[in-house]
């Protein structure tokens, strides 16, 4: 895309953290903005902020897992602004521990908001703006995945998460190579930050009640839950960096968005270990918090 200095984007998990700062980096470029969020308290102080700005926003209050709740709100943003330019599938959990450890709610609530949300949007989106492409041969538009560095290796503690995210890989690469079957005006994209201090820790304040587990959890899932939020507090890089390293990606038409690419020797040790068809082993001294968490595990095994 040329560079952005008006449309519409929309943006799902925008009440806080990294949609937060994407919706900021959007009302920068003079968009219009339909924030969506579970959170309505939090959804209501960033439209306000935006608002404030001179931003025209509203924020929708939506369950991303939800296929009906998405398509709402896909007609809300049609009637109220018209063409979407910017789809940010962005909303996300997180929950960890072993994997055999984790109940059929985690799996159910994990895969919901991470997988599914994105689905959802996709399905419900990219339709329109599809045709908003035909109807107009000026239009551009991208839709933007949020996946994680998890999309692409794996760790100890992480597997439900790293299941979604990797999903969220492949199901951004299918969509790229179908987009490019019918148009050229409309683009994929899919962000893979790193360690990034947000409240995605504190995912669990979210979970619906029909999802909750009635055991208490494992030490190795408390440990697990531990190490990701020390890891996310001292994240290295800012939401607000990620957004503008996001659209800037946009505009220069990126595929793979990788703010954080010292994370990138992780990714390439992955890649030998398949290519030469040998046991994965996780190189820790590139990346301390995959060590601190493998440490803290091994110590709740041992307790």
């Amino acid at each position: 895309m040329k560079q952005i200095t008006d449309g519409v984007a929309v943006i799902t998990g925008g009440g806080s953290g990294l949609g937060k700062a994407l919706a900021m980096s959007a009302s920068r470029r003079a968009m219009k903005l339909v924030l969506a969020d579970i959170q309505p308290e939090a959804l209501d102080r960033t439209v306000q902020e935006l608002r404030t700005r001179g931003t025209d926003a509203i924020g929708v209050a939506v369950d991303v897992s939800d296929p009906a709740a998405v398509e709402a709100l896909a007609d809300q943003a049609e009637r109220r602004f018209g063409a979407v330019n910017l789809l940010f599938n962005n909303a996300g959990v997180t929950s960890g521990g072993p994997v055999w450890q984790s109940t059929e709610k985690d799996w159910d609530w994990v895969l919901g908001v991470n997988l599914k949300g994105v689905v959802n949007g996709v399905r419900s989106f990219t339709p329109r703006m599809l045709a908003s492409a035909a109807a107009d041969p000026a239009y551009e538009g991208c839709i933007v995945n949020t996946a994680s560095m998890a999309g692409l290796i794996t760790a100890p503690g992480m597997g439900i998460y790293s299941v979604s995210k990797h999903a969220v890989v492949a199901l951004s690469e299918c969509l790229h190579y179908d987009l490019q079957l019918v148009t050229t005006q409309l683009r994929a994209a899919v962000l893979c930050p790193s360690y990034v201090p947000t409240d995605i820790g504190q995912s669990e304040r979210n979970r619906p009640a029909h999802l909750a587990n009635s055991e208490a959890p494992t030490k190795a899932q408390l440990a697990s839950r531990a190490a990701a939020q020390q890891a996310v507090s001292q994240g290295a890089i800012s939401a607000e960096e990620v957004a503008e390293i996001t659209f800037r990606a946009v505009e220069g038409e990126r595929f793979y968005v990788f703010p954080s690419p010292e994370t990138l020797p992780v990714f390439r040790a992955r890649c030998g270990h398949v290519l030469d068809q040998t046991t994965p082993e996780l190189p820790y001294e590139l990346f301390p918090a995959l060590k601190d968490r493998r440490d803290r595990l091994l110590a709740a095994a041992r307790r």
